[in-house]
Parts: C-alpha cells; sequence; structure tokens
C-alpha cells in the first residue's frame, strides 16, 4: 500500500529498453549525439509546432534555467505559494536567476485565478526602481493538489502576463497526467494559450531520470543553451537522457502511462470518499489522491504500513496527498480501501 509518491515508482520496461539500445559503442557528447538530435523534429511533431528541446536530468533544473532565461536579477516571478518552485526547491529559482524575487499568489486548489493575478499586477509598481519588475509567470500543470488548470484558463492567464510583457513558463512535472485527464491535444494547453516554455517532465511517470525544457520561442534558445551549460546541465552522456525522452512519447507511451496512473488515483479516491468520515478538499483530476480523515485513522494505516503523506502541516494535519503512479494496479489501491474500511469499522465497533 505504498502511496508515497510517483517518484518512488520503478521506470517502465519500454524506458529500460530504450536505454538499453542506446548502449553500444560510442556517441557523440555533449547533445551532439543522433538520438539528441532527433528529438527537436519529434517533440515539434508531439506540439504541432516548431519547439527548441533541451534535455536535462531534473525537474528543478529544468524550472531554474527556464525562469533564468526570461528574467533579470531585479525581476519578479509571478507563480502559486504551493508551487514547487516557491516551497521545494531549495531556493534554486532565486539562485539561477542570480536574485529574481518570487511572488506567492493564492488560490484554491493551487491554481491562481485570473482575478488575482490581475489585481497583483495593479499594485506591482511598474518602472520604479524602487520595487522587482514582473517578468514571468509559472503555473503548475497540474498542481500541487491535484487540480488542473483547463486551456480557456491558462490563456486567460496568459493574456494577463502578456498585458505586463511577461513571459509564461509551465511547470509540467505532471504534464502527461494533465494532458491525459484533459483529453486534449499537447499544444492546446501549451503554446497555444501563451506559454512560451514548458518543463517538461518524464520522470515521475516511468522515466529513469529525465526532463526537459521545451521552448515554443526561438529567441530563448541560445539563453537556455548557455544557461544550461553554466548551471552544470549539459550532460557529456546526453544520449542517455534524450533516449529516454524519445521512447516516452514515441506511440502514446507517456499518455499510456498517465492515464493508468490517473485510473488508480480515480478508483481510490472514489473508494476512500465512499467511507463515513472522509472527504475530498479538492477534486482527484490527475494522480494525486487528497482526503481528509479522522487522526485514528491515519495512524492506523500507517501502523500497517501504509505509505502516504500529510499534506500542510507534515505532523498534525488530517488531509493526507495519495499517489498513484503507472505502475499502479487495482489490488494495491483495493488493498489500501479494503484497510481504512476495516479500521473505521474497528473504530465504530469500539465505540459502540
Amino acid at each position: 500500500m505504498n502511496f508515497g509518491s510517483d517518484n518512488m515508482a520503478p521506470a517502465a520496461p519500454e524506458i529500460l529498453a530504450a536505454l538499453a539500445a542506446s548502449n553500444t559503442g560510442m556517441a557523440a557528447a555533449y547533445g551532439t549525439d543522433d538520438v539528441t538530435a532527433r528529438l527537436e523534429a519529434q517533440f515539434s511533431a508531439l506540439f504541432e509546432t516548431k519547439v527548441q528541446v533541451f534535455p536535462t536530468i531534473t525537474g528543478g533544473a529544468a524550472n531554474a534555467i527556464s525562469l533564468a532565461a526570461v528574467t533579470r536579477p531585479w525581476s519578479a516571478v509571478y507563480c502559486h505559494a504551493e508551487s514547487h518552485v516557491n516551497t521545494d526547491e531549495c531556493g534554486g529559482p532565486e539562485f539561477y536567476t542570480d536574485g529574481a524575487k518570487l511572488i506567492p499568489l493564492t488560490g484554491d486548489g493551487a491554481k491562481i485565478a485570473p482575478d488575482t493575478l490581475a489585481e497583483a499586477l495593479k499594485t506591482a509598481w511598474i518602472g520604479s526602481v524602487h520595487a522587482v519588475q514582473p517578468a514571468a509567470l509559472s503555473l503548475t500543470q497540474q498542481s500541487e493538489c491535484g487540480t488542473v488548470y483547463t486551456a480557456d484558463e491558462i490563456a486567460a492567464l496568459s493574456k494577463i502576463a502578456r498585458e505586463y510583457k511577461m513571459a509564461v513558463h509551465m511547470d509540467g512535472a505532471r504534464f502527461a497526467n494533465a494532458v491525459a485527464h484533459l483529453g486534449c491535444a499537447p499544444a492546446d494547453i501549451t503554446w497555444r494559450a501563451g506559454i512560451d516554455l514548458l518543463s517538461f517532465g518524464a520522470t515521475k511517470n516511468g522515466a529513469l531520470g529525465a526532463e526537459a525544457i521545451i521552448a515554443f520561442r526561438d529567441d530563448l534558445a541560445e539563453e537556455i543553451e548557455f544557461r544550461r551549460k553554466r548551471a552544470g546541465h549539459l550532460l557529456s552522456k546526453m544520449r542517455y537522457v534524450s533516449a529516454q525522452l524519445e521512447a516516452y512519447i514515441t506511440d502514446g507511451l507517456w499518455l499510456r502511462l498517465a492515464s493508468q496512473a490517473n485510473a488508480m488515483a480515480r478508483r481510490l479516491s472514489e473508494g476512500l470518499a465512499a467511507l463515513p468520515g472522509i472527504e475530498r478538499p479538492w477534486p482527484t483530476q490527475g494522480n494525486e489522491v487528497f482526503v481528509t480523515m479522522p487522526e485514528a485513522l491515519i495512524q492506523a494505516l500507517l501502523a500497517e504500513g501504509a505509505v502516504f503523506f500529510r499534506w500542510g502541516d507534515r505532523n498534525a494535519s488530517r488531509t493526507v496527498r495519495m499517489v498513484a503512479g503507472w505502475h499502479t494496479r487495482e489490488a494495491d489501491v483495493d488493498a489500501m480501501v479494503e484497510a481504512a474500511a476495516r479500521h473505521l469499522n474497528a473504530g465504530r465497533r469500539k465505540h459502540a
């Protein structure tokens, strides 16, 4: 009953097979190999427009390098207060941008509402030497609370950002889960909706370790190239990262893996929500399940060996996050739901 994180999942067999196939003979270094060279055309086909692809090894680097490419040290990056760039990257975005300030915004389900962004920008002191200047908006898709931005929501936020000459970045660590949920084309929630840069995640969804910066603007390519090298993320044996990315998007593998994870998350969410005393603070739209449950049940499940984490106050919150991965099966989900039901029934009998 391990629902701790999709980061804990094994690599998909197709990804491992691609790595093995790439592990023959000599190959040019630092991203000049044949596999990496193929990625631009493959991702351009996937997104239905010409893109630049910059493989990296971590999502944190993809986010920070992307934001560095569109900011200056006196810039401001607007993001959700619960976003990964704001809470989980140890100041990486500030470090890579040489000091750009993150401006955290609130919003239910870890999503920024257009009115919230517009109101924040009205008080931004545009042009004042005494204040950081708006340069970028960073959106997380799917969000930290498992919710998903629609194409219309992204377009509305991007329109506001454009009015202030801001670039728009998307943290897509779980981008595949969002696309699978919406059933849309990847283009619909990226460049068509106003996204300039995408941190395209694969590690959480079956890769051994592979991410990519996808640039929808040609003018950002040189900036990203040099910043990636300076940051130490231009790998000498890039073919092994690129081989994972190539296999990931070939024949729809990335969406099949994400669809399995999403389906198991829905099964888990619905099963737990049907039990007395358990509530869902946010809808389950991707592969993350958030439920609020009695403290006694949390303790009983943890004692039985279940793996999940509290959300918010990591020591006292009764809202927990459970994450399904590409490898999660119905038996895994049903075991968790059965255990929760069993402990709740035992608690009722004890107090009857």
